[in-house]
């Protein structure tokens, strides 16, 4: 344990003196027009100073005629390699986290993790998703907006998770689009923060958290049936690729052409200044006027009506 601490603090001090050779090399290959290595080895006291330079032309900061990257760029492909290498550092370490949680989960059952399981009722799906301790992002494909089955409890446990910053994403059928109310859901969810797409494209209900775990229907036909639980890493990994995919291609449901009922009320939004006048103009109860400016607020992300339609004018809705 003793020998591995100190390989590790070896390998770390090799590292900075490196990093202190190339950025010295570059200085000088900087203030320097004629470049003469022997004389630069020499004044700058690194020795090796081709495989030094070797490193910086392998990094892209210098070229084949020993012309450097102007420090800007230098500095941006620096970071984007530095992003780089710690996404995959981060990959890595998901990877562990993954394993742990996975012994964690099989300590807790005392027996193995499966990973493909069947579960019987949409029930034990919902018991399963919410007994995830943490969540960052979750991926839903379904045919409407609507969660049929879902508690007031476990509403307010996901928007309290979307509140504290969990990722959220939802894709629609464009069935969806002739349900006013599967729409005034999918805006109002929108705007808390669970972002939705519709698509044309035909596509199976889908689950995924934190690209780790999936869930599929084993008969699409019938969604309150058996489900399957799949921790696989490159079957979930086809699934996340899938949804990408889709939600590529959808169409955001802020960018969405307004129904001719939301068009109306817009435009009496803007003309009158009392809600009863432009009910009575629309010919409209006043609480569903009410509703469809509320739904119209959500969707322009407005906090007032002044400034929705000023949001509704910059879209060309007015």
């Amino acid at each position: 344990m003793i020998n591995e601490l100190d390989a590790k603090i070896n390998s770390v001090r090799q590292d900075h003196q490196t990093s202190h050779h190339q950025e010295s090399l570059y200085r000088y290959l900087l203030r320097t027009s004629q470049v003469d290595l022997p004389a630069a080895e020499e004044e700058l006291g690194i020795p090796g100073l081709d495989a030094v330079l070797d490193e910086l032309r392998a990094m892209g900061v210098v070229d084949g005629n020993l012309v450097p990257l102007p420090p800007a760029a230098a500095v941006d492909l620096l970071i984007r390699r530095r992003l780089e290498r710690t996404s995959r550092e981060l990959a890595r370490l998901d990877a562990v986290f993954d394993v742990v949680r996975e012994l964690a989960e099989e300590a807790r059952r005392g027996r193995p993790v499966e990973l493909v399981e069947r579960l019987e009722h949409s029930t034990e799906v919902n018991h399963r998703v919410g007994a995830l301790p943490d969540r960052f992002e979750t991926m839903n494909a379904k045919p409407l907006p609507r969660s049929a089955g879902h508690s007031e409890e476990v509403v307010h446990g996901y928007r309290r998770r979307l509140a504290d910053g969990m990722v959220s994403r939802t894709l629609v059928s464009a069935a969806a689009l002739d349900l006013p109310d599967e729409m005034a859901y999918a805006r109002h969810m929108h705007g808390l923060g669970d972002l939705h797409r519709v698509t044309v494209e035909p596509f199976l209900p889908l689950l995924v958290i934190d690209r780790r775990i999936a869930f599929v229907l084993v008969d699409p036909d019938q969604p309150d049936a058996a489900a399957l639980m799949i921790r696989q890493r490159g079957i979930v990994a086809a699934l996340v690729n899938l949804f990408e995919g889709l939600w590529a291609r959808a169409a955001d449901v802020d960018g969405l052409d307004l129904t001719e009922p939301e068009a109306r009320v817009l435009r009496a939004l803007a003309e009158y200044d009392k809600d009863e006048t432009a009910a009575r103009a629309l010919n409209m109860s006043l609480r569903k006027y009410r509703a469809h400016v509320a739904d119209l607020l959500t969707r322009l992300g407005a906090a007032t009506r002044f400034q929705a339609a000023l949001r509704a004018t910059e879209r060309g809705w007015l």
